[in-house]
């Protein structure tokens, strides 16, 4: 079993800046995909920004030049740094990675309890 453990999130004013982390723990042999999610009340989970192994990263259209994502793989740990945040990136915030038991399986796909990132002034 893969556990994850979620800190940095808060309450920030408009234009402020957060930094979440996540660290992986448990049972795997490697870790392909690390990734950051968000959920707003009644809505569905969105994919924040993710970087694979070999360093490549994606970021959701809203949050592009503002938030930058980044893993330490010595670490097993991912971390977001979310800038110039505005009221609308109020939400709950999940790590997510995928991560293999063993070296010839698939990657599964495990799930932080999630971290509240409030944007008000």
């Amino acid at each position: 079993q893969v556990q994850l453990v979620e800190s940095g999130g808060g309450l920030v004013q408009p234009g402020g800046s957060l930094r979440l982390s996540c660290a992986a723990s448990g049972r795997f042999v490697t870790i392909d995909v690390m990734a950051w999610y968000r959920q707003e009340a009644e809505k569905q989970r969105e994919l924040v920004a993710s970087i694979t192994s070999g360093g490549q990263k994606i970021y959701a259209d809203s949050v592009k030049g503002r938030f930058t994502i980044s893993r330490d793989d010595a670490k097993n740990t991912v971390d977001l740094q979310l800038n110039t945040l505005k009221p609308e990136d109020t939400a709950v915030y999940y790590c997510m990675v995928g991560a293999r038991k063993n070296w010839n399986v698939r990657s599964n796909n495990y799930w932080g309890q999630g971290t509240q990132v409030t944007v008000s002034s």
